[in-house]
């Protein structure tokens, strides 16, 4: 399933490649920037220990896919990096994504990989938030009020 992300995931990785190639071969000067590199590996890194943290923290409640019948086990889970972000998984993966081309110097692919992203996690996450109203009813809707989720305009 990890590998399996659809051809949008796969397109954007052989374009991100693409553009750092040819940049880095034709157009070297572009890419002498190394706070930028140095930020977008430090990005990188803390994006990957927030999604992990999520993970860790959610346990079995956690699904990469997006659970359409409630588990007799299932909790909403509210507590560690749940009580700062909704959704921390998410946020992480955004700016993981982010911190990959900000590595790599890759102005039009961290362009690209921010509207891709952002619309993903636009159309999924009232997706899975029904699912999760349903689940827990007003116990979700309090929390949602109380928690963002880091994403820009995904409030």
């Amino acid at each position: 399933y990890l590998l399996n992300n659809g051809k949008a995931y796969h397109l954007a990785n052989g374009i991100a490649v693409t553009e750092f190639l040819i940049t880095k071969y034709f157009f070297p000067n572009l890419k002498t920037w190394p706070y930028v590199s140095q930020f977008g590996i430090l990005l990188t890194i803390a994006s990957h220990a927030l999604r992990s943290g999520a993970m860790i923290t959610a346990a079995t409640n956690f699904s990469h896919a997006v659970m359409s019948k409630k588990e007799d086990t299932h909790v909403l889970v509210t507590n560690g990096i749940y009580s700062w972000l909704r959704h921390p998984s998410y946020t992480g993966f955004y700016y993981w994504g982010l911190g990959t081309q900000l590595t790599l110097q890759n102005p039009i692919s961290f362009v690209g990989y921010s509207i891709v992203m952002w619309n993903f996690f636009h159309q999924r996450i009232p997706y899975e938030e029904k699912h999760l109203i349903k689940f827990f009813g007003s116990d979700y809707i309090n929390y949602r009020k109380r928690v963002g989720t880091l994403i820009p305009f995904i409030p």
